[in-house]
């Protein structure tokens, strides 16, 4: 009987001993799976492909130590405030008449020339005078106002006995001006009623620098005080409503576009819609680039100016013409101002091989005066147009 009990208490022993080894073993095991997990949570699979990004751990207190007091805690930094946009300042208008004037007069220009070699001849002969009045007709001038031109200085210098150089250029710069005519109002026509915008349509065929311009002249507002809202209107071509945003986002000016292909009259509608509920004093509405020629074209922008009115009343329509262009420019003017009743003229490229005399070309086909030039790429290279100043230009002052 004896050993019969010492065998089971034996037994008994042996049982309780393995039991606690498994339970010692279960818990570790339990302990490292814990702890796998709790990295998972916190790292992921950090530096893996497609792996989210290490979350910030903060240290708490060391193992053993007592509750954190005040000193212990860590506080997690406040997020800076990101930093305003770093809008541009646009040039002020004035500033730009003195340096776009001597842009003009080391542009190589076809008038420029014509009277600068007028000026430096000796003697006026027959064919000094027969020169200049090519030079003239080729400048773009057109015949009635080179016509018109030649008769009054011939008349002038002879009749006044002038043989000073000085005298005979200021003769030619007095001709000039009025034949450019300085009577023109040539102002911005901004005025509107109170709770609308003042708004500007603006037109051209394609390769005028329309939208490139319209940038240019919200950058000029801009600069002038005034609140601005864009219209991306051209819907045509994808990269002429992205361009026009660029134009904004420099210098902090909203721009409304739509879908590629969208009705452009109702994007221009939206854009003036915006612009008074916004309170806005300016907006400037692009429109497609079309030929002249292209009826179908024509009447749908005529359809824009309509849509636009339901908002409120277009108190100016912009014509943009390419000054290098010439008497197409003129064909073209013609057509746009039967269309949507153009009420001025921006000429750009004046810079280039522009010869000059479309200034007062198109001024005389469509009685309208040229209210801006462009002698640049520049962003601030659109000035309102001064006929004075133009006129130094060309006489190279």
């Amino acid at each position: 009987m004896d050993q019969i009990f010492w065998i089971i208490a034996g037994l008994i022993v042996a049982a309780i001993v393995v039991a606690s080894l498994v339970i010692i073993v279960s818990g570790r095991r339990q302990r490292r799976l814990g702890t796998s997990g709790q990295n998972a949570e916190v790292g992921g699979t950090s530096g893996g492909p497609g792996g989210a990004a290490p979350a910030a751990v903060l240290p708490g207190p060391a193992e053993g130590a007592g509750p954190a007091g005040p000193a212990d805690r860590v506080t997690a930094a406040p997020e800076a405030e990101a930093p305003a946009p770093a809008w541009e300042t646009p040039e002020a208008p004035l500033s730009r008449l003195t340096r776009l004037r001597r842009r003009l007069a080391s542009s190589d220009n076809a008038l420029a020339r014509g009277l600068a070699n007028l000026l430096s001849s000796d003697h006026i002969s027959e064919d000094t005078w027969d020169e200049f009045e090519t030079t003239l007709l080729t400048s773009d001038l057109g015949v009635g106002p080179t016509t018109e031109l030649v008769e009054k200085l011939r008349r002038r210098l002879s009749l006044d006995a002038v043989s000073d150089p000085a005298q005979a250029k200021a003769v030619l710069r007095e001709e000039l001006v009025n034949l450019v005519d300085p009577a023109l109002d040539r102002s911005l026509h901004l005025d509107h009623a109170p709770g609308d915008p003042a708004v500007v349509l603006v037109v051209g065929v394609n390769g005028t620098g329309k939208t490139t311009t319209i940038g240019k002249l919200a950058r000029l507002l801009v600069a002038d005080g005034q609140s601005v809202v864009l219209g991306a209107a051209d819907t045509f071509r994808a990269a002429a409503a992205d361009q026009l945003t660029t134009w904004g986002t420099r210098i902090g000016v909203a721009t409304v576009r739509g879908a590629e292909g969208a009705d452009p009259a109702s994007v221009a509608f939206d854009a003036v819609k915006q612009g008074k509920d916004a309170g806005t004093d300016v907006v400037l509405v692009d429109t497609a680039g079309r030929l002249h020629n292209k009826v179908g074209l024509m009447d749908e922008l005529g359809k824009v100016k309509r849509v636009i009115e339901k908002v409120a009343p277009v108190g100016e329509t912009l014509l943009v013409l390419d000054a290098t262009t010439g008497q197409n420019g003129l064909v073209q003017a013609r057509v746009f101002a039967e269309v949507v009743a153009v009420t001025g003229i921006v000429l750009t490229k004046l810079d280039g091989s522009a010869k000059g005399g479309i200034v007062v070309a198109v001024q005389r086909e469509l009685g309208v005066p040229v209210k801006f030039i462009g002698l640049g790429e520049g962003a601030d290279d659109l000035a309102p147009f001064d006929a004075g100043q133009f006129v130094d230009g060309l006489l190279g002052e």
